[in-house]
């Protein structure tokens, strides 16, 4: 993954980390109210805002950069270890930070990590899955079906790597509702 990654270009990293953050918001949201972390949930305006501005809306740049500031100086952004709070450090609210650094300082690490926060997020689905008496699908092959799903993804992003690597500057109205069908909706799925 890491090299796939690599030699992709910024944006298109921006978009994978979004759609990786997006699933595992999904199965965050998805979870029965009591067990949803608030700040996890109050990220969803910033992922929002992400996937806007990684499919070519320049305007959301304000958005997400607000987003990361509020982060930064809230007591979640913290260098206590385990005396400060731990909600950052939930799958779907550190990747979707992930996300949003991605897409605001265009690195490579920033959507390697996304990508292997969600494949630690299998083990915890899992446990939650057994823990509702659900069947439970076995760890490695559920861990290969992730990777599986990511490199399907980056696949699917690099058909439309001519749009994204253009959509920093912003795109047209146009275009930027067609990469929402095509990118974002199948990104997104949990399946």
């Amino acid at each position: 993954m890491e090299d796939r990654l690599a030699a992709m270009s910024s944006r298109e990293r921006g978009v994978f980390a979004a759609g990786t953050a997006e699933r595992l918001m999904s199965w965050h949201e998805a979870l029965p109210e009591g067990d949803r972390a608030p700040f996890t949930m109050s990220l969803r305006p910033l992922l929002n805002a992400v996937w806007e501005g990684s499919l070519g809306d320049s305007t959301a740049f304000t958005a997400v950069k607000r987003g990361v500031a509020e982060y930064m100086l809230s007591e979640y952004c913290h260098n206590d270890g385990q005396d400060g709070p731990d909600d950052a450090d939930e799958n779907a609210a550190a990747t979707t930070l992930y996300a949003a650094h991605a897409y605001l300082f265009e690195c490579c690490d920033f959507a390697v990590w996304a990508s292997r926060r969600a494949v630690d997020a299998v083990d915890e689905h899992l446990e939650h899955l057994a823990e509702q008496e659900e069947e439970v699908p076995d760890l490695d092959e559920a861990t290969v079906a992730e990777l599986q799903r990511q490199l399907r993804d980056l696949d699917l992003i690099a058909t439309h790597s001519k749009d994204l690597r253009l959509a920093g500057l912003g795109l047209p109205i146009d275009t930027s509702i067609r990469l929402r069908v095509e990118l974002r909706t199948p990104l997104s799925s949990r399946d």
